[in-house]
């Protein structure tokens, strides 16, 4: 999974977000790494529903535009759990082999 997509399925596990707001999530998320570009981002998001990991939550006009809201679907958040638990393994194999000791204790997630 390429990281633009496990942030953006990552912003959207915390709950329904509009698009411009996934945006800036994941640019917070990154601390900056990664930034979307807007057509790039609804590519991505096009994608995404296309796969059935995420779908649109609603839709509301906001000053005269529409802002639309997506979520994950169960099959999005099973896939980011997969990618996460894999990231997770990878980073375990990389930190021993550096000598280096870890705790996932932040990374437990919730409900999970």
């Amino acid at each position: 999974m390429q990281e633009p997509t496990f942030l953006i399925l990552t912003c959207l596990a915390a709950g329904p977000q509009h698009g411009y707001g996934i945006m800036t999530d994941v640019t917070q998320i990154s601390e900056g790494r990664v930034r979307l570009r807007a057509g790039t981002f609804y590519a991505a998001l096009d994608r995404l529903s296309t796969d059935r990991l995420l779908e649109v939550d609603r839709e509301e006009v906001v000053d005269t535009r529409l802002r639309r809201y997506y979520r994950l679907t169960p099959a999005g958040r099973a896939r980011l759990a997969a990618e996460a638990a894999r990231l997770r393994a990878n980073v375990a194999v990389a930190a021993q082999r550096l000598g280096l000791t870890l705790s996932f204790q932040r990374l437990s997630l919730a409900g999970s």
